[in-house]
């Protein structure tokens, strides 16, 4: 088996683990997820941060988002401009997104873009993950394409129960040093304090 079979076969195992976990661990973790990122270092330096929108079970950033734009933060949202390929656009209030492609909320295509080298703190999704930062995405490659472009502080969120010993990895995956679940954050694999 390939790696990206490897990768498909435990997608789909993960998608239905995802979809079994309680409305209220859920709510719980997420909060518990947006709460520690408002307090980490990385996020409270930055003048500039780049969030993903979570959606249907994903982890729910909008209090990050808003708390963000309510700090005088400049606040960027990725926004899907092609197969595999995204910008970051800036934002001033939520209600600036809008169902775009895959029904994902995002900035209009005319809000200014941001460059990756303007972006302070990069909060990254995932499916899942490893403690080192390997990560699953949903499969889009999206992030894959613009993390070597990138290179601010980086944090990838992950529930706890998602969290995996190891996740299959091909050449082209980045893997981000911080994994932050609702029990704490991980450095190169280790829980360490915020």
């Amino acid at each position: 088996m390939t790696v990206a079979e490897e990768k498909r076969v435990l997608r789909q195992r993960l998608r239905v683990l995802e979809k079994s976990l309680s409305a209220d661990y859920r709510d719980a973790s997420g909060r518990a997820i947006v709460e520690a990122l408002r307090r980490m270092d990385a996020y409270c330096k930055a003048k500039c941060l780049c969030c993903f929108v979570g959606t249907g079970a994903e982890i729910d950033t909008r209090p990050l988002l808003e708390d963000a734009l309510s700090a005088g933060k400049r606040v960027c949202v990725p926004l899907c401009t092609g197969r595999g390929v995204m910008e970051t656009r800036r934002i001033s209030s939520p209600d600036d997104l809008a169902p775009g492609l895959f029904g994902i909320p995002e900035p209009s295509a005319d809000a200014p873009r941001v460059s990756p080298a303007e972006i302070d703190f990069l909060v990254i999704p995932c499916l899942a993950c490893d403690r080192a930062g390997n990560r699953l995405g949903r499969g889009g490659g999206y992030y894959d394409r613009f993390l070597p472009e990138y290179h601010g502080a980086a944090v990838l969120v992950c529930r706890e129960a998602l969290i995996q010993d190891s996740i299959p990895m091909e050449a082209h995956d980045v893997a981000p040093s911080l994994v932050l679940s609702e029990r704490g954050l991980y450095r190169d694999g280790t829980l360490s304090q915020l």
